[in-house]
């Protein structure tokens, strides 16, 4: 049976091979795949030219230079290197430089039916100093009119869907080339720009930034947009700031009359911007370390004051403005010496608070979120054990605050700069104290400030003996008005400054009133009679 079976030859089963046909087509398109790549190399000059005229000519105040551009015909996409962006004003350094761009098809978004592009930037450098910085604030054109959407779109026809930016880098010069203000690091990725998927959505596109700040410092933002809103783009985001040196905004401060050294920050919020709706709500900042001075002088008193002017009128503008929400839900700062230095008329002085703690809680620019709470720890003049605290409210009819202040043995010797500024007297032993407690409400202000002196001893011959004659004795009165005004029971000079009756000026800020009205209610409670007795013995 088995041999009536036909056995099959094992070389009857032949190995399958392409036909002649197929070989053909195969070689075509190689063969046409290796013109185009060479073609391409031909055209890349006349479109870098094309491109770079293009750019040009959609650019406002500034101006394009395209080293580099290669057409990529298989895989239908582009590569830039060396794009350098400048300002015309100021030309140098350039404000960009692109080492590497590429734009290509977006081939994920073929299978929703859309045919878009996506753009990736390697390693970009963006560079800007304060000249560059005024002359844009200064232009007449607006940001969105300089020409940046229709410079891009001269690199690549397609709309842009994806953007993916890695390592780039920000730097901002103002007045101290040697310290500016750096992001490093940068990472971006936004997706959707076009609103392909989620299209019913208000913000349908996410987008994750991370970057360094001034090396030792973090930052994050994670949110989604709506780039294509009208008339600008839409923006939902959390916001985290961790360890950012406060040093390096030094120079920003300084145009303020404020000296910082030290200081770290961080921060973490939500913002929200839309056509309709503006929010940033801070969840929590928290600044330590940080050693400040508000620096008054001749020089910048006019400045000031028109400065001063300025912060009322956009304080103003913004309280409880609708759609426009600003709110701190814990303003801390921690381990801070803050102080004020006074160079006016020839009285120099500097008063301060060390070890200082301050805490801010629910501060709005909204009534209806009811009062800001603020506590306040310190030493003043590194001595007097300090405790303040106050509720403020949002103005809708002038300042709103209730303040209560206590300070309690401060060593007068720490004082002597300002008894001498205003007293032209100093001290060599003895304790300052001070209870005030101020109340402003429709215009008007009520409540009392009562500073102590406790065991002043003014005059010392030892200490004193180099002084004129007539010093000498105007000190010897103000150490006699000390005895007759003593307490005896306590052995310390007290007097009260009540404070009542309606603003003076009551389109002053609140700030602004806290600080007059202890400044005048002290010096004007205690001093007024050192000064007088000063200017009588100094005309004899």
């Amino acid at each position: 049976m088995a041999e009536d079976k036909e056995q099959v030859p094992r070389n009857s089963v032949r190995k399958w091979r392409p036909s002649r046909l197929l070989l053909w087509v195969i070689g075509i398109l190689l063969s046409l795949a290796l013109i185009l790549f060479i073609a391409s190399f031909f055209i890349d000059e006349p479109l870098r030219r094309m491109t770079e005229k293009k750019m040009n000519q959609s650019l406002k105040g500034y101006s394009a230079r395209l080293p580099e551009m290669h057409l990529r015909i298989i895989g239908l996409s582009v590569v830039l290197k060396g794009l350098t962006i400048t300002q015309n004003a100021h030309p140098e350094p350039p404000v960009a430089r692109f080492p590497f761009i590429k734009a290509s098809v977006h081939w994920r978004e073929i299978l929703s039916g859309k045919l878009v592009a996506e753009l990736r930037v390697d390693d970009p450098k963006l560079h800007i100093n304060l000249q560059q910085l005024r002359t844009e604030v200064q232009s007449k054109v607006p940001m969105k009119e300089k020409g940046w959407q229709q410079a891009v779109e001269a690199i690549y026809p397609l709309k842009i869907n994806l953007v993916k930016i890695s390592d780039a880098s920000i730097t901002y010069i103002d007045q101290d080339p040697k310290r500016p203000l750096s992001l490093t690091n940068l990472n971006l990725r936004a997706d959707n720009i076009r609103n392909i998927h989620l299209p019913d959505k208000v913000y349908p596109s996410p987008f994750h930034l991370e970057t360094d700040i001034f090396r030792t410092g973090h930052g994050t933002v994670d949110g989604k947009a709506n780039f294509l809103a009208e008339p600008t783009p839409a923006i939902k985001s959390n916001v985290k700031l961790v360890k950012v040196p406060m040093d390096y905004f030094k120079p920003v401060f300084a145009r303020f009359n404020f000296s910082i050294d030290g200081g770290v920050l961080s921060a973490a919020g939500d913002i929200e911007s839309g056509r309709k709706v503006q929010k940033a709500h801070l969840k929590e900042i928290t600044i330590s370390g940080l050693k400040g001075d508000y620096i008054h002088s001749e020089k910048t008193a006019a400045v000031e004051e028109r400065r001063a002017e300025k912060v009322k009128e956009a304080a103003k503008k913004v309280s409880n403005k609708p759609n426009l929400e600003l709110s701190v839900d814990e303003l801390n700062l921690t381990n801070a010496n803050l102080g004020m230095f006074n160079d006016v008329g020839g009285r120099k002085y500097r008063v301060f608070m060390s070890d200082t703690d301050f805490r801010l809680t629910n501060f709005s620019n909204q009534f209806y979120k009811g009062s800001a709470k603020a506590k306040l720890n310190g030493k003043f003049m590194g001595s007097g054990i300090t405790t303040a605290s106050g509720d403020f409210r949002p103005e809708k009819k002038g300042p709103d605050l209730d303040l209560y202040l206590k300070i309690t043995n401060t060593q007068l010797t720490s004082l002597n700069p300002v008894l001498r500024a205003y007293g032209d007297f100093d001290v060599t032993e003895g304790t300052f104290s001070l209870v005030t407690e101020l109340h402003v409400k429709d215009d008007a202000v009520n409540g009392y400030i009562k500073p102590f002196f406790k065991d002043m001893k003014v005059y010392d011959r030892r200490q004193d003996k180099k002084k004129g004659f007539f010093h000498q004795v105007y000190e010897m009165l103000v150490g006699g008005v000390a005895k007759i005004l003593e307490n005896k029971p306590r052995d310390q000079v007290a007097t009260k400054a009540e404070i009542t009756g309606p603003l003076q000026n009551p389109k002053t800020s609140t700030w602004q009133i806290v600080v007059q009205l202890v400044k005048n209610a002290f010096f004007k409670a205690i001093l007024p009679t050192f000064e007088k007795e000063a200017k009588t013995l100094g005309k004899r």
